[in-house]
């Protein structure tokens, strides 16, 4: 559960800097190349499922208890770093979770990064993470929940990256960076329902392998240079080209009666964008990027999507003493989303689907040290997706995420930790929100 707070942070990052925060584990101080961990806990989720709350029978609690062991390294070179980990984590619960054949689930995150310089000009870097999981916050890989739903079995993520940055003259510098992120779900089947009102053809219940299987590429350049000593201006553009592999179909086109497939709802999307990376003083960083950008869902051009949107990054990082920091960000944007309607005959628009959402999301996080051994973080998180077409096209999810955690490190290698995570899904959807209390108390050894 450690895992929401920790992923919180990934909000404010731009695309160059998606799953840099993931490996920041890796290269802890621990005076020696690598640290072997292991943490127990206790747990209560009051809606495991991640059900509606008014389904009564898959709306309910559990206790259980996790056992998570990692192995870490990070081999620090004169002109290289090299560092990798793995960590898993097995979840027993009271009840069976749904779609479950077993009553636990495991995970597994691997993770590696690489970073040479050339000179002191020129600087490389590499990074990969790979997970196997269930919860929302587990597989996502950007600023945003695709979906805000646990979904059963081994489903896959990998996220990579690859960045180069230049100093081309003693002002201007570049980064120019690719990265990758592939989606793979276990449950890939469909549901062929009979014809209904405004549906003559009938309808299909999509897996979540036809709406979710993706391969996202995006690459970016952006030009920096110095406006001021402690300010940096940026100049940049990115391609994201937005793939679904799911090979299935995740709807019928009530018009005709044609399935409208995984792969309709591809889209390309170019950006321009501004941006400030400013110092205020050593221990106040920020970092700004206002633009825009237009898609083109080019395998479906009559959903009438096409078109410009804004674009929008903010981050805020205050040290304000030492081992407590406080962190702001703010990020407007296209995402990918599990939310999938098609319009009926009798709306405006028949045979529209839904093609993305546009996303804001705002977070903050607060990491404090309130004695020499005693160790608090608040994280709180907001998210408002507005769906693009479909028979609730321009309506939202807002999703709420509180996580609250308390540590006591009796040692350097042995600690206790006390949380709470609150989620809460208002749905555009009728029937379909949901909320979710867990507590845990728990145990960390290293060596």
């Amino acid at each position: 559960m450690k895992k929401i707070v920790a992923s919180v942070g990934l909000v404010a990052l731009g695309a160059s800097g998606l799953q840099a925060a993931l490996l920041d584990g890796l290269t802890a101080d621990s005076g020696k190349p690598w640290n072997l961990s292991a943490t127990l806990r206790g747990f209560y989720d009051d809606n495991f499922n991640t059900y509606p709350n008014d389904v009564y029978i898959a709306h309910r609690g559990s206790t259980g208890f996790e056992v998570s062991p990692s192995l870490q390294f990070n081999f620090p070179m004169e002109q290289t770093t090299l560092s990798f980990g793995y960590v898993y984590s097995l979840k027993y619960y009271e009840y069976k979770p749904i779609n479950d054949t077993e009553n636990y689930d495991q995970t597994h995150d691997f993770s590696a990064a690489l970073t040479h310089a050339f000179s002191e000009r020129y600087q490389l870097s590499v990074r990969d993470d790979f997970v196997i999981g269930q919860e929302p916050d587990f597989l996502r890989a950007g600023n945003t929940y695709t979906t805000f739903q646990r979904i059963s079995g081994d489903n896959e993520r990998n996220y990579g990256a690859i960045d180069f940055t230049a100093q081309i003259t003693p002002e201007l510098g570049l980064v120019l960076g690719y990265a990758n992120t592939f989606y793979s779900y276990a449950d890939n089947a469909y549901v062929v329902n009979p014809p209904s009102f405004g549906y003559p053809a009938g309808t299909i219940t999509p897996s979540n392998s036809g709406l979710l299987d993706e391969l996202d590429h995006v690459v970016h350049l952006d030009l920096r240079y110095p406006l001021q000593p402690q300010t940096i201006g940026v100049v940049g553009y990115q391609f994201r080209e937005t793939d679904y592999i799911g090979n299935q179909p995740i709807g019928i086109n009530p018009v005709n009666g044609q399935y409208i497939m995984s792969d309709d709802r591809n889209a390309r999307s170019q950006y321009l964008y501004l941006g400030l990376d400013h110092n205020f003083r050593p221990d106040l960083t920020g970092s700004v990027r206002v633009g825009g950008y237009y898609t083109d869902y080019y395998n479906d051009p009559s959903t009438g999507q096409n078109g410009f949107s804004p674009y929008a990054m903010l981050n805020l990082q205050y040290t304000y003493l030492p081992e407590s920091s406080l962190q702001f960000g703010f990020s407007y944007d296209y995402s990918a989303t599990s939310a999938f309607t098609v319009a009926g005959l009798n709306s405006s628009n028949p045979g529209s689907f839904t093609v993305s959402a546009t996303s804001a999301t705002v977070f903050a996080a607060l990491n404090h040290r309130i004695a020499p051994k005693l160790y608090g973080s608040i994280t709180a998180q907001y998210q408002n997706s507005a769906m693009n077409g479909g028979y609730y096209d321009n309506m939202a999810q807002n999703y709420y995420l509180v996580g609250l955690n308390l540590q006591y490190r009796f040692t350097p290698n042995f600690s206790a930790e006390v949380g709470y995570n609150y989620d809460d899904l208002n749905n555009y959807l009728p029937g379909q929100d949901y909320d979710r209390n867990r507590i845990y108390i728990g145990v960390t050894g290293s060596y």
